[in-house]
């Protein structure tokens, strides 16, 4: 199977048995959950859009990621590990100022620099959490979003970070991912949602749920850099998931620990459902009712 760039696609990037990756549309042979419950896979890594991919090259790459109190740090710290390891490239963390921020368990991030201080990045990372529904009407940080986009820079989102970025109109017409108790959220936006750790369509990236996004840089590595680059880094940061439990898709969990996830963020998903329904109609976008 032939990778990013013509090369070898990974072993870690291969898809499961009786799997099919349709480059430049949608990924096929794998259907319903049932399937991927039975496969022991939800979902193909990485689903490519029908827009042109980036392109490789040597150039030097800043790279701005966007952090904000109460989100979940790993979706910054789990790319900024592989990001970091780049060849010729920086990495600055972007808040609203410099002031610390907590993540929605409490660790300490401090950013590098303000929005407001901050011009264009090469990469603009969008990581998600709970905090990111406090900024769903932002300004500043919708103009950050737009701003990148308008100007054919990459944009990054994980987990729900995608929410953000369909906040600023970035998803209308795309394919896009998130996390699963947020993907049926995407259509409200604009997207076409995929079932996948990591879709790219066109200058737009987005990840699936919170360690994703180590997926998503990975693969960002070997669209910039090279797919040698992101084995490198992978190797480097020994990253070669082999979960001691099975439970980290729906269709692979037990129905108590759906429940007992939803126990927690049931009523934040309903928030999430309420303020995506006031979104398609700030957007403009019509949703089947079924």
């Amino acid at each position: 199977m032939q990778g990013i760039l013509g090369e070898s696609l990974p072993r870690r990037f291969a898809l499961g048995a009786g799997a099919t990756l349709a480059l430049g549309g949608i990924a096929t042979g794998l259907a319903p959950a049932a399937t991927g419950a039975a496969r022991g896979t939800a979902e193909p890594p990485v689903v490519y859009g029908p827009l042109p991919k980036p392109g490789r090259h040597d150039a030097p790459l800043s790279i701005g990621s966007l952090v904000f109190p109460l989100m979940d740090q790993i979706d910054f710290t789990g790319p900024f590990e592989v990001f970091a390891r780049i060849p010729n490239a920086t990495v600055q963390i972007v808040a609203k100022t410099t002031d610390p921020v907590y993540d929605v368990k409490g660790l300490t991030v401090t950013p590098t620099v303000s929005i407001a201080q901050t011009s264009l990045f090469d990469i603009l990372h969008v990581a998600g959490g709970l905090g990111q529904q406090a900024l769903m009407d932002d300004e500043e940080v919708m103009l950050l979003i737009r701003r990148h986009a308008d100007a054919s820079r990459l944009v990054f989102s994980v987990c729900t970070g995608a929410l953000l970025c369909g906040a600023a109109g970035l998803l209308k017409g795309r394919q896009a991912t998130t996390h699963w108790a947020a993907l049926d959220l995407l259509k409200f936006y604009g997207a076409s949602p995929v079932r996948s750790r990591v879709v790219v369509d066109g200058n737009y990236i987005s990840t699936a749920g919170v360690t994703a996004g180590l997926d998503g840089a990975l693969v960002v590595a070997s669209l910039l850099r090279g797919d040698k680059i992101a084995e490198e880094i992978q190797l480097d940061i020994q990253y070669a998931p082999n979960p001691v439990f099975h439970s980290g898709t729906p269709e692979e969990a037990g129905t108590d620990v759906i429940d007992a996830f939803f126990e927690i963020y049931g009523r934040n998903k309903e928030a999430r459902e309420i303020e995506a329904h006031r979104f398609a109609a700030k957007l403009g976008v019509e949703v089947d009712a079924k």
